[in-house]
């Protein structure tokens, strides 16, 4: 999965990237700071994986991973090429969302780019920069179905469609906001338009609003609001305490500071745990004494296909699938136990893999 971070320069997206990848993009107070996309890759935190290392004494853990892409801070006029422009546009194509972060703090120390602060005017800044650099890339289509269409009249209903995208980003709405069937979302996605892909709203707050998860910032009820209208995701952090966070070398550590601050979870992991709800991902497990290892992959996945992550072969040669839910793993202690207890069921080929299932694939080629 691969996650673009973007927002107004000065609203803490290289502060927050820095933190949750501990990649070092340089940050500081003033605009464009930074100058290449930034990438860093950082596992999935999971707890089940360590339990099952200790139930198959294996000798490695591998997490599935995130990469975070810290795309410069993007200004009014960017498509056209302000700032740093339509360069930076071409890296959010790449990704499978786009992570928007908005400031809501205030801090007359933090020069804001547009002089204060105001979510929903960010917010607009960066979406009109995207329907526009959309509304550029969807005219060339246009044009080209146009000239095909003139020959093939199978492409008539095609051009209209593509005309009915236009009219909504022209309207200045996102193409998010649209609704579609199954077959049209498909052909929408090799698009590949920026307003189509899904968007997790990070307000940055300051420390004092964490707690309580930001319901007494006006400015977050402001976001979580328009987020309604996009079906989009809200997470709350503060990046400055997610700064320090990745500045602890332990878990142990980590996790009593979050306790002195009255918090369940870092801003980290409720964004991982927001990217997987947003995209509808799901992990499933594999352990030996080897390693153990997560798995991502979408919700309503088969099993043959789930294999298919690990080797093409698996999902070519797939027989069947020996999986156990990993609370009934644990509950027993060990797979042998499990067996005697009939929970290890031996799935076929139309079995949909869940979340948290322990899977042994057997296959043949």
């Amino acid at each position: 999965m691969k996650l673009g971070i973007v927002g107004l320069p000065n609203v803490g997206k290289s502060t927050l990237f820095n933190a949750i990848t501990q990649a070092g993009a340089e940050s500081a107070n003033y605009p464009f700071c930074t100058i290449e996309p930034n990438v860093g890759v950082v596992a999935v935190p999971d707890e089940r994986l360590e339990k099952l290392r200790e139930l198959y004494d294996s000798k490695k853990i591998v997490p599935t991973a995130i990469e975070f892409c810290d795309i410069a801070g993007l200004v009014r006029g960017a498509s056209k090429g302000e700032g740093l422009g339509n360069k930076f546009l071409s890296h959010i194509r790449e990704v499978d969302a786009i992570v928007h972060v908005v400031r809501c703090f205030d801090d007359e120390n933090v020069v804001h780019v547009d002089g204060s602060v105001d979510p929903l005017r960010d917010i607009e800044t960066i979406n009109l920069e995207l329907i526009f650099s959309d509304i550029e890339i969807l005219d060339r289509r246009i044009q080209k179905t146009q000239k095909a269409a003139k020959a093939d009249k199978t492409l008539a209903s095609e051009l209209e469609f593509l005309k009915k995208i236009m009219t909504t980003l022209e309207d200045g709405k996102c193409v998010r906001t649209m609704e579609f069937t199954e077959e049209e979302q498909v052909f929408v996605n090799s698009l590949n338009l920026l307003t189509s892909k899904p968007v997790i709203y990070v307000t940055n707050v300051c420390e004092d609003d964490l707690a309580d998860d930001g319901l007494n910032n006006h400015h977050v009820n402001t976001v979580r609001e328009f987020a309604k209208t996009e079906n989009a995701e809200v997470v709350v952090v503060c990046a400055q305490i997610e700064a320090e966070i990745s500045e602890f070398e332990s878990e142990e550590e980590k996790k009593e500071f979050l306790q002195t601050l009255g918090l369940e979870q870092s801003g980290l992991d409720k964004l991982i745990k927001s990217s997987y709800a947003l995209l509808g991902l799901i992990s499933y497990l594999t352990a030996g004494p080897q390693e153990v290892r997560a798995w991502t992959i979408k919700v309503g996945t088969k099993a043959p296909q789930a294999g298919g992550k690990i080797h093409s072969d698996i999902e070519r040669g797939f027989i069947r699938a020996e999986t156990i839910a990993f609370d009934d793993l644990v509950t027993v202690g060990t797979m042998t136990a499990a067996k005697d207890k009939g929970l290890v069921r031996l799935e076929g080929k139309d079995y949909v893999v869940k979340d948290g299932d322990v899977i042994l694939f057997r296959f043949n080629v």
